[in-house]
């Protein structure tokens, strides 16, 4: 009889629609929220993602107002129990400082294997899950506002340009 292995799934989540640049409004875009649109629409999907099941041992969210905002529904759809706030996330930053996060934790989750959220920003995201499966940007995938990239990645040894897509999922399926 062979072990079990265990698998990681990373989700890849883009924050739902918010309000719109404007200096005037926004001066800092940091504190740009989701719009009421984007509340309900984001509700929606996370109430389908509970349908089909999915559960994230961790659900992390840029500090912006609108990926939080974001990852606070998912939370509140009952996907995740806790959320951490990661700078990583920000626009920008970098996908080897959330691998260095994600080497920290329990390589088993609730159900053996662990699922991770992160709730982020375009183009990073879309250029992670690149990174991730082919090991350099070909900016080919792109998450829709409240899409979904679902991404396998290997338990042991290099991750970049070793894991494997899943799922990409725009929101109009989810809804």
């Amino acid at each position: 009889m062979y072990p079990k292995l265990t698998m990681l799934q990373l989700y890849l989540i883009r924050h739902g629609i918010a309000a719109d640049r404007n200096p005037q409004t926004y001066p800092d875009d940091t504190q740009r929220p989701l719009t009421d649109a984007g509340v309900k629409k984001t509700r929606k999907i996370a109430k389908r993602l509970a349908e089909l099941g999915l559960e994230f041992d961790y659900l992390l969210s840029s500090p912006l107002v609108r990926a939080r905002q974001t990852a606070e529904i998912l939370v509140n759809a009952k996907l995740s129990a806790t959320l951490e706030i990661s700078a990583a996330l920000a626009p920008g930053g970098d996908v080897q400082d959330w691998l260095n996060w994600r080497n920290s934790i329990p390589k088993t989750g609730k159900n053996g294997d662990v699922a991770i959220a992160v709730v982020g920003h375009e183009p990073d995201l879309g250029q992670w899950a690149e990174q991730l499966i082919w090991g350099e940007v070909r900016e080919k995938l792109i998450v829709k506002k409240a899409g979904v990239i679902g991404v396998n990645l290997p338990d042991d040894g290099e991750i970049i340009g070793q894991s494997e897509l899943f799922w990409l999922v725009p929101p109009r399926f989810l809804l």
